[in-house]
């Protein structure tokens, strides 16, 4: 496989905000990967979130509520394991990062950088949104990398996407007081038709643009899901002072 996208990928993914690579990761690479997360999940080793944090509709209303204390992220997962450090830093990743951020590019610590747990039971449900929505950077240009530890599909909650709304600019009309999209105004009625379900495998990687409007539904299955996610922008794209997104020291890569 190429450690790098083609020249046609790169314009899909300029053009639809997202592209996945199939197989990127070996299965042996992502069980060992999972069996971490699940020995940190079973442990509640710190730092994490719970369902109950997020406020997202589905979630406990507090975490002495039943479900309140169901892990939804493994948090600060680059400083959590080596393995998962050298997930973010392998070069079939970098190496497609520059081409879509350029030549010099950092790792967040501050957003992402987590083992995402869908739980079955206790899965809230995370309408449409764009991440950017809550990071503070001087250019609305990072890039999300999402590796799939289990098969994701529709009924665990897998990623919708809408292709191309990262480039798209929406009055206040269209969104909430939250900035999550509105399915009840007929303005957003045909971009919400457009959805696609990133459905991955084990080993398959998702890049995503940090304006791209995606979503997830509940985990209807027996088992949890878990995909690793770490987010990336260009050295000369800085957070802005005293915001979350400058609170942690970011990776040069």
């Amino acid at each position: 496989m190429n450690d790098s996208f083609s020249d046609s990928e790169v314009a899909d993914f300029r053009r639809n905000g997202y592209q996945v690579v199939r197989g990127m990761v070996p299965v042996s690479e992502c069980a060992e990967l999972r069996r971490i997360a699940e020995e940190d999940l079973a442990t509640a080793k710190a730092p994490v979130e719970y369902e109950a944090d997020t406020r997202y509709p589905g979630a406990p209303d507090s975490r002495e509520a039943p479900g309140g204390r169901t892990i939804r992220r493994l948090l600060q997962a680059y400083a959590r394991a080596p393995l998962f450090r050298r997930q973010a830093t392998a070069l079939p990743v970098i190496t497609r990062l520059r081409q879509l951020l350029g030549p010099q590019i950092a790792l967040s610590q501050a957003h992402h950088n987590c083992v995402m747990t869908k739980d079955p039971c206790y899965s809230s449900i995370t309408s449409w949104h764009r991440d950017i929505r809550y990071w503070s950077y001087q250019r609305e240009e990072l890039v999300s990398v999402w590796l799939a530890l289990g098969e994701e599909r529709p009924d665990n909650g897998c990623l919708m996407l809408l292709p191309g709304s990262h480039a798209m600019e929406f009055g206040s009309g269209r969104l909430d007081a939250a900035q999550f999209l509105r399915t009840d105004v007929p303005e957003n009625s045909g971009l919400l038709r457009r959805r696609i379900y990133a459905e991955l495998d084990p080993g398959d990687v998702l890049f995503f643009h940090c304006r791209l409007f995606h979503a997830a539904a509940h985990n209807r299955t027996a088992q949890t899901k878990f995909s690793l996610v770490f987010t990336y922008r260009a050295t000369d794209n800085m957070p802005l002072p005293g915001t979350r997104s400058a609170a942690m020291m970011d990776v040069p890569l």
